[in-house]
């Protein structure tokens, strides 16, 4: 049945697709039994996001150095019990998503199964002949020119008649096929959803195996996730950090499940935990999954930033973008969907990374300010977790 939405609701939605409390006192917790001064200013900072105009009513930090690891945490996961946030919960990652297609795509173009150079004219035959030139390396990098499906009248409609509508995931570019590309392949930087749609689907057709099955086997099981899914309908596993619209003066609204994730499916349908997120990233990052010449293509840099941007001076990569702090660079991604804020970084040898989540929508549209602040509070953990203070 559909689901009958507010006035709010249906804004909130809008908004998506334009782009896409009680203090609890320090919860720095991890293998040090006294944390260091700088992990308390670090949380007075995170309690401080939670209590920001729009701000997030939970944020969770988890901060890892080779086998030490500390997580800070401010607000709550859930505002009807009041339970405090935890790495074990679960929670849709956005478009960190992305960084997984690239992770699928990328191993197999260590394998030989895919090259950088195929073409969806070659691997996706069925797609309009006006995008065959472009190539998985563009997609990978956002430099395809491919309409963003999300941005359609007709797919926009369909989530506002019902936002619990189960998409046929591998038609979702159905919604662009009767426009151009946006500017020559290859030509500029332009951050599309309907890229990371292309790269599963050729990594579907190169093998003959479903995208479920490859993260599977290529990402899940040499990484060690034991709580990442890709789920086609809209409930989220419990324990669950829940995601919230907050709008004030309005109270916060859950907004967990307000959609589901057949639309979004390779850019941003993924539920994760920061448990799992942190040992994805050290491994993505640290280029774990693929040979050197693989990391090598990938690190390629050009300028571009992640949506919403990340701390510092943004670069854009294959499925990957390279944050330059003042404290030293870092390699992730970011992503934000209704409820969720996401930042995935490690160190390019993947050592020392950072997974921080906050449970509100935050993006340069929406809370520009908050954005601003958030940025900030994200660089200031990068520099922990260097060990440099940046000053």
């Amino acid at each position: 049945m559909p689901l009958r939405l507010t006035a709010r609701s249906r804004l909130l939605i809008a908004g998506c697709l334009a782009l896409c409390v009680t203090t609890l006192g320090p919860a720095a917790t991890g293998t040090a039994a006294n944390p260091a001064p700088h992990h308390d200013d670090l949380w007075r900072q995170a309690e401080q996001l939670t209590h920001e105009p729009g701000g997030p009513p939970a944020v969770i930090g988890v901060l890892r150095r080779d086998r030490d690891t500390r997580v800070i945490r401010a607000g709550v996961a859930d505002l009807a019990t009041g339970r405090r946030p935890s790495p074990d919960d679960h929670m849709r990652i956005a478009s960190t998503a992305k960084a997984f297609s690239g992770a699928v795509a990328l191993t197999l173009v260590d394998r030989h199964v895919l090259s950088l150079d195929d073409t969806i004219g070659r691997r996706l035959p069925r797609l309009p002949r006006a995008w065959a030139a472009v190539t998985l390396r563009q997609l990978l990098a956002h430099t395809s020119g491919l309409p963003d499906y999300t941005a359609s009248p007709a797919f926009r409609s369909i989530l506002a008649a019902d936002p619990h509508h189960r998409f046929d995931s591998r038609r979702l570019l159905d919604f662009v096929a009767d426009r151009p590309l946006e500017f020559p392949p290859g030509s500029r930087y332009h951050y599309s959803n309907s890229d990371n749609i292309a790269v599963a689907l050729m990594a579907e057709a190169a093998t003959g195996t479903p995208y479920e099955q490859l993260l599977r086997e290529l990402v899940y099981r040499p990484l060690n996730l034991r709580d990442t899914s890709l789920p086609q309908g809209y409930r989220i596993p419990e324990p669950s950090l829940h995601g919230y619209d907050v709008t004030p003066p309005a109270p916060p609204q859950d907004v967990s499940e307000l959609l589901g994730a057949s639309g979004s499916w390779a850019s941003g349908g993924i539920i994760s935990t920061p448990a799992d997120m942190t040992r994805f990233i050290r491994g993505y990052a640290g280029g774990r999954l693929y040979g050197p010449d693989v990391v090598r293509q990938q690190r390629q840099w050009i300028d571009g930033a992640s949506e919403p941007a990340g701390p510092g001076r943004n670069a854009a990569g294959l499925a990957l973008f390279r944050y330059t702090t003042r404290c030293g660079v870092v390699l992730g991604h970011t992503g934000n969907f209704p409820g969720y804020t996401q930042l995935i970084a490690a160190t390019p040898d993947g050592r020392r990374s950072l997974t921080f989540s906050v449970t509100t929508q935050i993006n340069e549209a929406l809370k520009p300010d908050l954005l601003k602040r958030l940025r900030a509070v994200q660089e200031n953990f990068v520099c922990a977790l260097l060990g440099r203070s940046g000053h």
